[in-house]
């Protein structure tokens, strides 16, 4: 019955990750609804919203509505400092699937009373346990805000590999860029380059920057806000000496072979960082896991010779 019962728990645990990581990691290409009117123009039947919002999937349809509502509820009882790091640590993760600090916020309480809910049903329908055990409510409490901190975990989580994405894309990035002004290029046209060759997140964010340059902001707050909305040391530091090249007239195209040459010092230098650590952090696999099991496999035998001959034969 305690096999069974982990083995119930560690269904729950993996469902949750998966429903949240489904949430987190699916990009939202478009409005949903509009989307589907498209479809149905081009097929040429006539239909109504309400078979169109129909049409949608649940989740769309219900789960993000009613989470909305909930994330609004939760607004009123949260610090502002704690929304502003929450629109921030979206903005650094691409902002995926278009969620807002609302959403997500009640999507922490959704999964933390998920996770609490099933683990509760797990113990009613358990004859060993019992929910008003001071063992299970102790799991209860402890499954619950684990349930609470997972979307938090897996946000986190995409940040990380976003800006690593980022770092790797860069010099490569830049290289195209000094080859650009070089050639005649402005620095604009050299960023739509960049975004018209590549499409990986660092191609959109220079999209992004160059449509907030077209609507009119400027190009030194728009690579700001660029650099902000990354979150990489790196691209903090390009933006500052493109902004400083164009206040002091400095030519831009040895500014930028400066940069690439510099990102690439950095790329490198990250990659003998990364393999100075693989030993030390080999060691904990292979005292916990590989020595154990090649101690059981050279001395068991010897182990079982020994308990024969000490026991005379009895237990064997």
């Amino acid at each position: 019955m305690g096999l069974l019962i982990t083995f119930i728990i560690l269904v729950i645990i993996i469902v949750a990750v998966a429903l949240v990581v489904t949430g987190l990691r699916s990009a939202q290409t478009g409005d949903p609804l509009e989307e589907r009117l498209a479809e149905f123009a081009e097929v040429g039947e006539p239909t109504s919203l309400e078979d169109i919002e129909m049409s949608q999937p649940f989740m769309d349809r219900v789960i993000y509505p009613t989470a909305q509502r909930m994330g609004e509820i939760a607004l009123r009882f949260t610090p502002q400092t704690m929304i502003q790091d929450t629109q921030e640590k979206l903005e650094m993760a691409g902002n995926p699937r278009g969620l807002d600090p609302t959403t997500f916020l009640a999507s922490r309480f959704i999964v933390g009373a998920m996770m609490g809910g099933a683990l509760f049903f797990v113990f009613l329908v358990a004859p060993a346990w019992t929910p008003f055990q001071l063992r299970s409510l102790v799991l209860l409490v402890g499954f619950t805000l684990l349930g609470f901190f997972i979307p938090n975990l897996l946000l986190t989580s995409r940040v990380n590999s976003r800006q690593e994405s980022i770092r790797k894309a860069m010099p490569d990035a830049l290289d195209l860029l000094t080859i650009c002004v070089e050639a005649g290029l402005g620095f604009d046209a050299a960023m739509k380059k960049v975004n018209e060759k590549w499409e990986n997140e660092l191609a959109l964010a220079f999209g992004r920057a160059l449509q907030e340059m077209q609507l009119g902001k400027l190009r030194r707050e728009a690579l700001r806000d660029m650099a902000d909305r990354l979150g990489v040391s790196e691209m903090d530091s390009f933006v500052a000496a493109v902004i400083q090249s164009e206040q002091l007239g400095v030519s831009m195209a040895k500014v930028l072979r400066i940069q690439s040459d510099d990102m690439r010092v950095r790329r490198r230098q990250r990659a003998e960082e990364k393999a100075q650590q693989a030993p030390i952090k080999m060691l904990f696999p292979m005292a916990l896991l590989i020595f154990p099991s090649i101690m059981i496999v050279l001395l068991g035998p010897a182990a079982l010779l020994l308990f024969r001959s000490a026991l005379g034969g009895i237990l064997f």
